[in-house]
């Protein structure tokens, strides 16, 4: 008998924002497996009253693992519920890998990420036409380290939509690199918790970036957004509904 696993995102951290389909695997759910150090508890208290659940924040993978497999081996249906959406900076990989090892299925459900909740509650579009068309989400070095390929200098020298995951703790260092691309005045969106109760959302000029971060005594749960998206030209707008623009279904002036 084939069994399958969900690893499901909980997204930014409001329960509605969630997706349909990750609400209806945690209200399915009999066993839950969650990140409870990163992900609302609202979110978690979704899942049924009889649900079997286990927090991970002091669990290593392993341990974890041992838990998803041996319930799901049994036959329950084990949600393994990740913050934001687990494509990104989840460890996803490592733990499907495990999982077809064991012979299991796995299904996993994307969650909204921190930064579009971000550029959301800004009323914030993060590609403008004429002034930056790419978004790029990446992080500080740290102890996990980034390819030399993708140091931040490269992304840097793209100057687009920066989105920074896990760098509060490197912030100094990262101010430094980015003045070398953008401007000091290149708006900086600073997202604590973005979308809980206690969130914390500012925005505030690349030279000020650190020093913010540091009166706030960010070190986690934090995004930050580098982009001049962030204060448009008055006069960008898309060529989409330009009344000059053909397209397939709507015909040129």
């Amino acid at each position: 008998m084939s069994h399958r696993v969900q690893i499901v995102g909980a997204g930014p951290g409001a329960p509605d924002l969630l997706t349909l389909r990750a609400a209806r695997a945690l209200e399915q759910a009999e066993v839950l497996v969650w990140t409870d150090s990163l992900v609302n508890p609202a979110i978690a208290a979704l899942a049924p009253g009889g649900c079997e659940r286990h927090r991970t924040s002091t669990l290593t993978l392993e341990e974890v693992m041992a838990v998803v497999v041996e319930r799901a081996r049994a036959g329950k249906r084990v949600v393994r519920l990740h913050d934001g959406d687990p494509c990104l900076y989840g460890a996803l990989q490592e733990q499907i890998c495990r999982l077809a090892d064991a012979g299991l299925e796995v299904e996993v459900v994307p969650g909204l990420s921190a930064y579009q909740a971000t550029a959301a509650a800004l009323s914030s579009e993060l590609t403008i036409p004429g002034l930056v068309q790419t978004i790029v989400l990446s992080r500080a070095g740290g102890r996990t380290g980034v390819p030399e390929r993708e140091s931040l200098a490269r992304l840097a020298a793209l100057q687009a939509s920066l989105c920074l995951y896990l760098s509060a703790r490197h912030v100094e260092e990262v101010e430094a690199e980015l003045l070398r691309h953008y401007r000091a005045d290149t708006p900086v969106a600073i997202g604590y918790r973005v979308s809980w109760p206690d969130q914390w959302l500012t925005v505030v000029p690349l030279s000020a970036m650190a020093a913010t971060s540091r009166e706030r005594e960010l070190i986690r749960t934090t995004l930050y957004v580098v982009s001049p998206a962030l204060r448009p030209p008055a006069e960008a707008r898309s060529k989409l509904y330009w009344e000059g623009h053909q397209h397939l279904f709507r015909g040129g002036a």
